[in-house]
């Protein structure tokens, strides 16, 4: 095992500790640029990143944990009888206003590698009545679907986590049926960050440490064989002068 190895698997742990812990708590840090300690808190903080009363309302009560960083669904276009993916889906959110628009036809996988966020999820299916919703305990490096298995990808603020994002663009595009579409809330770097920055684990898990240079971030999904790249949103991100909130598509 050589040292990126090594490294991989200690970011990895440092990620799963942290949303566990969140989702013990039902806290809102995460993602976030400050700890969210009531739903009031976590209501403002989604409606900043473009998600409606009405979608807050149509979601069970616990799902929201306010971690992302964008609206993915938002830009999804998402049809009756799609099946969709969503990479990092914690306790549901997303996967929840994803289902309400496949409508019963469709289905929604959600898929997370913190066991304390699937239980969470898998409780606010059943208290929703959500019987065209399941959530696989996953990395989103080495997927648990079959080849060109999903319509549509979504994630947010959740690739940034991941030590190997070659790796979860390759594996998105695998599970991709042909003309498949990716939507993505994530964050960028705009400059390289410092050593202290990088090497601190709070901001790891705060989706700072873990990014990467947005031009690379790009590149990579081109490189995968994804076309069509389309920025819809930019906004500074949470360090300021170094990071950059994206919401971007793209189609397989």
């Amino acid at each position: 095992m050589n040292n990126s190895d090594v490294n991989a698997k200690k970011i990895k742990r440092i990620v799963e500790t942290s949303y566990a812990n969140i989702a013990k708590s039902s806290g809102g840090c995460g993602c976030s640029s400050s700890c969210c300690d009531s739903n009031q808190k976590v209501q403002r903080q989604s409606g900043q990143m473009g998600y409606s009363d009405k979608e807050m309302a149509q979601v069970p009560v616990g799902s929201n944990l306010g971690l992302g960083c964008g609206n993915p669904v938002a830009i999804a276009s998402l049809k009756s009888g799609e099946v969709v993916l969503d990479l990092g889906s914690g306790a549901g959110f997303d996967a929840f206003l994803a289902v309400k628009k496949v409508g019963k036809k469709g289905r929604v996988i959600g898929v997370d590698m913190t066991d304390e966020m699937l239980e969470k999820a898998r409780e606010n299916a059943k208290k929703g009545g959500f019987d065209n919703i399941e959530f696989r305990k996953g990395d989103i490096e080495d997927l648990p679907l079959d080849d060109n298995e999903v319509d549509v990808v979504i994630s947010n603020c959740v690739i940034n986590l991941a030590p190997d994002k070659e790796k979860v663009f390759r594996e998105t595009y695998r599970v991709l049926k042909p003309g498949g579409r990716f939507m993505v809330s994530d964050v960028v770097l705009t400059k390289p960050l410092p050593d202290d920055i990088k090497n601190d684990e709070e901001l790891l898990s705060g989706c700072v440490a873990g990014a990467i240079l947005k031009q690379d971030y790009l590149e990579l999904l081109k490189k995968v064989g994804f076309r069509k790249v389309k920025i819809h949103k930019e906004t500074e991100g949470f360090l300021k002068g170094y990071t950059e909130s994206i919401t971007y598509s793209a189609k397989k």
